[in-house]
């Protein structure tokens, strides 16, 4: 039996790790470490930049190459679903390789594991293929941190918050019935196909941590400085995570 903790961890900062995260992390026999390939070496070193300085015990840490997405397929859903499979297999091997006699394994997620991560899906894979109990603990999402940066409250008063991603802005456009959107997974910056009159934005890359950047005003003035420092973001760093909150002045 393996007990696999999926661990939220916040936006990267180590200070956005709860005590129960903290203790879940020193609980642990090892932590899991997914490397991504090139360009984005960062997100394995934040992970081990929090393990350091979190663990106090005998933690081991465990690294593994993470699968990659084919992108290019037409059925998106389908290519997601294979590519999932493709990570359960993966990580069943690295934890029978890492614990062949049982124990109990961390895996620290970006954020919050509830929210737009698949990390508790592929988990419910590797059940179907190992022996595990599996445990979430909770963790600061992107959308507090966005909204902790900018100092604004998520929703306006007794009012409703879509979460989407920009696959879905792109093909659906702003959702009727609805003031305030909050996208996420976007790297196109799906605002560009809306009609900026009357929208309100509030963007962060790499909220909460020392490299943050942040934008916000009127759609129609904002959108290209946006465009422009997320492009230049990305080079500098290799790989980019953020996040923005929509609104119609009118709501």
């Amino acid at each position: 039996m393996i007990e696999l903790s999926l661990i939220g961890i916040g936006t990267g900062n180590p200070r956005h790790l709860t005590l129960q995260a903290i203790d879940t992390m020193n609980a642990a026999d090892v932590i899991v470490i997914p490397r991504k390939g090139a360009g984005k070496d960062d997100l394995a070193g934040l992970r081990r930049a929090i393990c350091e300085t979190h663990l106090t015990g005998s933690t081991r840490l465990v690294e593994f190459d993470l699968p990659r997405r084919d992108a290019t397929g037409p059925d998106y859903r389908a290519g997601v679903e294979t590519w999932h499979d493709a990570i359960a297999a993966t990580w069943e091997q690295t934890l029978r390789d890492a614990l062949p006699s049982g124990g109990r394994a961390g895996f620290l997620v970006w954020g919050d594991p509830a929210l737009y991560d698949s990390t508790m899906r592929i988990a419910g894979r590797l059940a179907r293929r190992m022996e595990i109990r599996m445990e979430v603990i909770p963790g600061i999402t992107a959308i507090a941190a966005l909204t902790a940066t900018h100092r604004i409250p998520l929703n306006r008063i007794g009012a409703p918050v879509l979460i989407t991603t920009g696959r879905r802005l792109r093909e659906e456009g702003w959702p009727a019935g609805t003031g305030s959107l909050v996208v996420m997974l976007d790297g196109d910056c799906s605002f560009r196909c809306l009609d900026p009159r009357g929208i309100l934005i509030w963007w962060a890359a790499y909220a909460g941590m020392p490299q943050e950047i942040r934008l916000a005003g009127p759609l129609s003035d904002t959108a290209a400085q946006i465009v422009a420092a997320r492009a230049e973001a990305r080079a500098r760093h290799g790989w980019i995570m953020d996040i923005y909150l929509l609104r119609r002045e009118s709501a």
